[in-house]
């Protein structure tokens, strides 16, 4: 019994964090968008800058990684 009124009050506690949740996450997710999409730029970048630093030791012979 007193396991079931801990859940009412969990419910009646948490449901509206819980619709909070389903209708923020999305407008976060949106506004989080364009920093992922810098963030793939500036790795792919630096994967170029690396490719170009280590050429010289690849036409040499190096092995890669």
């Amino acid at each position: 019994m007193i396991g079931f009124l801990l859940w009412i009050i969990l419910f009646l506690l948490c449901w509206p964090l819980a619709l909070l949740a389903i209708v923020f996450y999305p407008l976060v997710w949106l506004l989080l968008l364009p920093f992922r999409i810098l963030g793939v730029a500036v790795d792919g970048v630096f994967e170029l800058l690396r490719a170009v630093v280590l050429l010289p030791a690849r036409i040499l012979g190096g092995k890669p990684r």
